[in-house]
């Protein structure tokens, strides 16, 4: 007899967790996982269903389902010359700042991950600072900057702050997938007579890409979802952004609810579908930021 065997007592049965236990366990992980989804997407699905409705069907039963769908609160809203003048610049603002903010943070990521120079950690540091400033908190000198470089009501007044704001995080994602480029790779270029330069062509880009899309998706949903950087800055309605252009319709409409449930969702739904689309990109990206 084992000594295990001897401290069981005779009769006893030993318990050990079988598959019950362990599929208890996952039907409440999916349980709280489903529930969460919901609590998430149920906002998102009033303003939708809500502008399939009618004025008078909401104020009965705000909660409801649309008895008869009503399509013309969509039509109006895309028949709009100002919605789209809104989803044009916004557009550009997104476009303007992802390029910018790939560009500057893919160069800005390879020469502190790839030299050694003195300051580097320090540099390095200055833009990990940046992540503990956030919009709020420096609106009100930012909006005298741009009043002082006269780019008030232009679209260039918002998007190089979002392009500053929009670099620390990027630089903290790229250095890792740049830094962990073998040297012997970089030697090896090197003799085979490719440059600096041709080596993060030919080499860089291509190993970090999910890195570039990851940061790409992020600075791209957070221009188009921005709010607070346009209100301060932009005060011509041509000049208006689609959140910016959503509170002013909705002060304009204010009555209309149903209209402006249509609108808001019109607004949201290009940010939705451009995030499910490239989620499992961000997914990764921020896994092979960590690993890195």
């Amino acid at each position: 007899m084992t000594a295990t065997a001897a401290l069981i007592a005779p009769g006893s049965r030993v318990r050990s967790r079988g598959p019950r236990s362990s599929t208890r366990s996952t039907v409440l992980i999916y349980f709280v996982a489903l529930l969460l989804i919901g609590l998430m997407l149920a906002p998102v699905a009033y303003i939708i269903l809500g502008g399939f409705r009618s004025n008078s069907e909401i104020t009965v039963n705000p909660s409801g389902f649309p008895t008869v769908w009503n399509w013309g609160n969509y039509g109006e809203v895309l028949a709009s010359g100002v919605f789209w003048r809104q989803v044009g610049n916004s557009t550009i603002a997104a476009v303007a700042t992802t390029l910018s903010v790939v560009i500057l943070g893919l160069m800005a990521a390879f020469g502190l991950s790839r030299y050694r120079f003195r300051g580097r950690g320090a540099v390095y540091a200055l833009f990990t600072a940046g992540l503990m400033f956030p919009m709020t908190v420096a609106i009100t000198p930012l909006y005298i900057l741009v009043r002082d470089l006269g780019l008030m009501n232009s679209l260039a007044g918002v998007i190089i702050p979002q392009i500053a704001f929009a670099l620390p995080i990027t630089i903290i994602i790229l250095v890792p997938f740049i830094g962990a480029i073998p040297n012997e790779l970089e030697e090896a270029a090197s003799i085979d007579g490719c440059s600096r330069l041709g080596f993060f062509w030919r080499m860089v880009l291509p190993l970090a890409v999910p890195g570039v899309i990851t940061v790409g998706i992020l600075a791209f949903v957070n221009s188009w979802n921005s709010y607070m950087l346009p209100l301060f800055i932009l005060n011509n309605d041509a000049s208006f952004t689609l959140p910016l252009g959503t509170q002013a319709f909705a002060s304009q409409y204010s009555v209309d609810t149903a209209r402006v449930l249509a609108f808001t969702s019109l607004s949201m739904i290009p940010a939705l579908i451009f995030f499910s689309l490239f989620e499992r990109r961000i997914v990764g990206g921020l896994t092979g930021a960590v690993k890195g």
